[in-house]
């Protein structure tokens, strides 16, 4: 599985289990969360089911602008996540993959302030989940946001150098002088 595929249908499973209590049931989110145990209002019950439905539209938005499903008709282009500006299956993968980083980092900070303020658990854990998603979003922003220049012959990439020690081998084979 390719790790785009991995991190937008991941990323929107983390967000849609975090949405599912918002929605079902906001008068038990907030009896979690008050002192004292008491219905919810109105305006809470609002506030979180609008919260839990804009984390799931987040979620797939996440998977449609990465290119994780193919907004194509054709059926001749390859299926496949791509980050190249060029690649019409995936314009926004880059940027969206950088604004939902940022989004799941914004969270796993703030789960982490409440978790040493409070000490309950279930802010430990949401921090574990947004800081993963954190590390996998800003992985593929660094290391899968392009294909490479990777050598036929070799399999070998083509940018790197020879700093500081040099490829004896590959220099005798070029015909070049290996020093």
């Amino acid at each position: 599985m390719d790790v785009y595929y991995f991190y937008s249908y991941g990323s929107a499973a983390w967000l849609t289990l975090q949405a599912a209590p918002m929605i079902i049931s906001p008068t038990m989110i907030v009896a979690l969360l008050s002192p004292e145990v008491r219905e919810a209002s109105t305006l809470e019950v609002y506030f979180s089911r609008s919260l839990g439905f804009s984390l799931i539209i987040i979620g797939l938005l996440s998977i449609l602008l990465t290119g994780s499903v193919p907004l194509s008709s054709r059926l001749t282009e390859e299926t496949g996540a791509s980050t190249d500006a060029t690649d019409p299956k995936a314009p926004y993968a880059l940027p969206t993959l950088t604004i939902t980083a940022f989004f799941h980092a914004a969270l796993a900070f703030y789960g982490y302030a409440m978790w040493t303020e409070t000490g309950v658990l279930s802010f430990s854990l949401g921090t574990i989940g947004s800081g993963f998603f954190t590390a996998v979003a800003l992985w593929c922003v660094l290391f899968a946001s392009s294909d490479g220049r990777i050598s036929r012959k070799t399999g070998a990439d083509k940018r790197t150098s020879g700093f500081p020690f040099k490829n004896v081998e590959a220099d005798k084979r070029k015909g070049k002088k290996a020093i």
